[in-house]
């Protein structure tokens, strides 16, 4: 395995990460967003999750690893997930138009959840760092896509962490720098991977991985961005942003 491709595969996640901080830029332009744009963005960070997941991961991982051995992993990561999701739940509060100024008792309210809210990201973004590191280690340019949909995954939580810590302090940087710090434990998961199991990653190991990030992005589609996609418009919406995001990686993969 080579340094250079451990770089950038540490690289990829590190920027994912501190995707959450996009979100908290947010409370500089504080008007309400048109949720369809939410809504139609995690619509399309599932669906690049899910195409990649089932067309892309999986498969390889069933026939370089094995059936067997490819099937545990790919549920192994769903349950790690469903793990996490139990002992650290995600409580994230997107409706802007339900949070005022001026409440002092709201204020200490908003204060707690945002550092609530931060941490729990934080819980949740550290097995999420697995999966770009995993992925690049074998692919860089799939790594790369993958790094993508996790970051359009990541700017509504920065949302989450910024906005009420802003209305509770009224102050926008250190808003934002919470929404940023949030997003840190992705990296450090990748990086914590690497320490680990850097004497075991031989390919049979990462080949099976694929199958267990494979588990953890289905897992994190359908528990959370497609939930949520919905949640910000009940219409259409989440379900073209599903589709765009399965056409434009099935698109990629054919051009590329």
């Amino acid at each position: 395995m080579e340094i250079g491709t451990v770089g950038i595969a540490l690289l990829l996640t590190f920027l994912a990460g501190i995707s959450t901080g996009a979100g908290g830029l947010i409370i500089y332009f504080i008007k309400k967003p048109k949720t369809v744009y939410l809504s139609l963005a995690l619509g399309f960070a599932g669906g690049v999750m899910i195409y990649i997941s089932f067309m892309k991961l999986l498969p390889e991982a069933l026939e370089e690893a094995g059936e067997g051995i490819g099937i545990l992993a790919f549920f192994l990561g769903i349950i790690l997930l469903g793990v996490v999701d139990y002992i650290i739940p995600e409580k994230e509060s997107y409706d802007l138009s339900a949070i005022t100024k001026g409440d002092k008792e709201k204020e200490t309210k908003l204060l707690s959840t945002s550092k609530l809210t931060a941490y729990a990201i934080a819980g949740h973004n550290f097995p999420e760092g697995m999966i770009t590191f995993f992925t690049v280690l074998v692919d860089i340019r799939l790594g790369a896509l993958i790094a993508i949909a996790v970051a359009i995954h990541n700017i509504p939580e920065g949302i989450a962490v910024a906005v009420p810590y802003y209305y509770a302090t009224g102050d926008k940087f250190k808003a934002f720098l919470h929404s940023l710090v949030a997003g840190v434990a992705e990296p450090i998961g990748a990086l914590v991977a690497f320490l680990i199991l850097w004497n075991f990653l031989t390919p049979p190991l990462i080949v099976t991985m694929l199958a267990f990030v494979a588990g953890i992005m289905v897992y994190i589609s359908f528990d959370e961005l497609l939930p949520l996609a919905h949640d910000y418009d009940s219409s259409h919406s989440a379900i073209l942003g599903i589709v765009l995001g399965m056409l434009v990686m099935a698109f990629t993969f054919l051009i590329l």
